[in-house]
């Protein structure tokens, strides 16, 4: 099928639905891997590998078009490392010159310039996210405050975008986390934190990271809190449970095209996204509560089932 036809036939699939389907079941944020190739290796990630080619951009640009027929109000580009693709920037304008309301990306900071920089904000990206794990290199990362810093300068310098700067508290020690936060606040950086997590995205936290986690909780201050602050109430009962709607209002898409409820349980559902449907929207909408939702720490699932938790499921 040429690429115009599937435009058209994916045209003609939407047509069929109302605005009410997608008030109801549209994908608040889809995440999209455009390469699973990363130019880092950090010991607690299980979303890399050093192999793969990139995804070709004409696929990425048809399942882009998917992506807008479903509704889908913000388009994350994630992966591996997403500016490894030779065609991000092409891909992030297409984004946004088809209409998709919010275009964002993941990254892992290593690989910024000026002129990378310069060029994703000719592209009109909108938001970036970067995780720093700690300030030093240690057995488990180098994506750390002292390989990032002159490259973290440049994006709070000359990026026209939001940036989201997180700290990782597990996966160094307490005093370099808490450099991190600072570091973002200094910086005009929106901080955050995330909480280290296992291959299933479950908790993964000492006893020892609770004070750490109190000192981050003060110096956040209300950017602390999200999704009903699940972080407090996770490391204070050992879980949150909530109405996980991934596979709707969350789609995480891999470089096959596969839909899964999000990047950690990738084993657990999947389909692919050529032939997802608002049908497949209400269905994973209504999935009745999921094994793995009490103990999750997917951010991006919590966040986005939070507007619909008086639906039932």
């Amino acid at each position: 099928m040429r690429f115009a036809d599937i435009k058209k036939d994916i045209q003609s699939r939407i047509n069929d639905h109302s605005p009410l389907d997608h008030i109801l079941y549209a994908p608040f944020l889809s995440q999209l891997i455009v390469t699973r190739r990363c130019n880092l290796k950090c010991g607690y990630c299980n979303e890399f590998d050093h192999t793969s080619d990139p995804v070709p951009a004409d696929i990425l640009r048809t399942r882009i078009d998917k992506l807008k027929a479903l509704g889908t109000l913000a388009l994350e580009f994630s992966g591996g490392e997403p500016l490894l693709h030779p065609e991000i920037f092409s891909l992030i304008r297409y984004a946004r010159d088809i209409g998709i309301p919010e275009v964002q990306m993941i990254s892992n900071a290593t690989l910024f310039t000026e002129e990378i920089v310069d060029k994703l904000n000719d592209a009109g990206l909108q938001h970036l996210q970067i995780s720093v794990d700690g300030v030093k290199p240690n057995d488990v990362t180098v994506k750390v405050l002292d390989r990032l810093r002159d490259k973290l300068e440049v994006v709070a310098s000359r990026a026209r975008f939001k940036v989201v700067m997180s700290g990782v508290i597990g996966s160094a020690p307490a005093e370099e986390v808490l450099e991190v936060m600072q570091f973002a606040i200094d910086h005009g950086f929106t901080p955050r934190v995330l909480l280290l997590h296992d291959g299933s995205g479950q908790l993964k936290l000492s006893p020892e990271n609770m004070k750490l986690y109190e000192d981050v909780r003060r110096m956040m201050g209300h950017h602390f809190r999200s999704a009903h602050d699940y972080r407090t109430v996770m490391m204070k009962t050992g879980s949150a449970d909530f109405k996980c709607r991934s596979g709707s209002r969350y789609l995480y898409i891999d470089e096959f095209g596969l839909v899964h409820w999000c990047s950690q349980q990738r084993n657990l559902f999947s389909k692919p996204l050529a032939e997802y449907t608002f049908e497949d929207c209400k269905k994973q909408f209504y999935t009745p509560k999921k094994m793995c939702s009490a103990h999750c720490t997917v951010g991006c699932s919590r966040s986005c089932a939070q507007l619909d938790e008086w639906r039932k499921q």
